[in-house]
């Protein structure tokens, strides 16, 4: 067995560790929970949609809980201001001083709950704090701690008083997750879950398993997952293609897209095929870990046109045929 395989082996404990502890609080959801160690390992940040109840803010929060972490979650709604998240300076009076107050966005884990109902100058301060893990109050700028996750929900149905997200912006997120609902049996087992917790004391379930330490040693080794320069022009293959002026077979599919794909995205598509691998216990990554994360990278970035949407075709739908399109190295 090789030095990497080795490794990869070991260090996937660690992961499992993590699956485990996220197991005993949020019942089924595997996708959910792949994807979410998926961005931890790429320090990218999540938008998950989904109906009210499907457990992703359980989700992020047992994630926060089996790593030592620290947690926030922030309701947003349209009376927020950015001081709320970043933090504010305070005069005191005493010494005529001003005292740095620092907001809730300095903790290892951010639950942006409902990111939509917040008005834009909110959402720009969230976002910049992403992209640049760095905050201003007044002259003076602050690191953010490391990890930084941001995961931020939307509800894809009640669209009364919100405020969607430009196009610039959600493009920082690495990957948008649609959250289905939970199988027959799944639900059968919540329904099980809530009876015993009842009579039991749910903080049990919610104990550290791996430290900030354990999770760097995972991030290292994920990166050292080969990918091949034949899987790095297929991944940019799919990105061009989204464009307009991508030269594929189906000339009607170009006319379904207005905006393509920026170059976020091939870094996205890399970063999350590479993680996934990992995860697999793959020591290189092979086309169908593109395809598998294609979707989740792409659904967010890429804007239909009014003809896409007059042949009732949704994102998905369009991501699907330019992967038949694009050929597999």
């Amino acid at each position: 067995m090789s030095n990497i395989q080795q490794q990869i082996n070991d260090s996937l404990k660690i992961v499992q560790k993590i699956n485990e502890s996220i197991s005993k609080t949020v019942i089924g959801q595997p996708e959910l929970k792949r994807k979410l160690v998926m961005a931890l390992l790429t320090d990218g940040h999540v938008l998950l949609e989904g109906v009210p109840g499907l457990a992703k803010t359980l989700s992020i929060k047992a994630l926060a809980s089996a790593v030592q972490g620290s947690f926030q979650r922030i309701q947003f709604t349209p009376d927020l201001l950015p001081a709320d998240l970043i933090g504010t300076e305070i005069y005191r009076h005493q010494d005529g001083m001003f005292l740095v107050r620092k907001g809730p966005l300095f903790a290892n884990f951010i639950l942006a709950d409902e990111i939509n109902r917040a008005p834009a100058k909110v959402q720009s301060a969230l976002l910049e704090t992403m992209q640049e893990k760095q905050v201003t109050i007044g002259n003076q700028t602050y690191k953010v701690p490391d990890p930084f996750f941001v995961l931020a929900t939307q509800n894809p149905i009640e669209q009364e008083g919100t405020y969607p997200l430009p196009e610039a912006q959600i493009d920082r997120f690495i990957m948008k997750i649609k959250v289905t609902y939970p199988h027959p049996e799944e639900e059968i087992k919540i329904l099980d879950s809530y009876t015993n917790s009842r009579t039991q004391d749910t903080t049990d379930t919610e104990r550290t398993v791996v430290s900030l330490d354990d999770l760097a040693t995972i991030k290292e080794v994920s990166q050292q997952v080969y990918t091949d320069d034949k899987i790095k022009q297929y991944i940019m293959n799919i990105v061009q293609a989204t464009r307009s002026g991508a030269t594929l077979e189906n000339k009607h599919l170009t006319n379904l897209i207005y905006t393509g794909a920026s170059p976020r995205a091939t870094i996205a598509l890399f970063l999350c095929s590479r993680a996934l691998a990992y995860l697999e216990g793959s020591t290189f990554v092979v086309p169908q870990h593109v395809k598998d994360v294609a979707h989740d990278v792409l659904r967010h970035r890429v804007i239909l046109s009014y003809e896409a949407e007059a042949e009732g075709l949704n994102t998905d739908k369009i991501i699907s045929m330019i992967l038949e399109q694009v050929p597999v190295p």
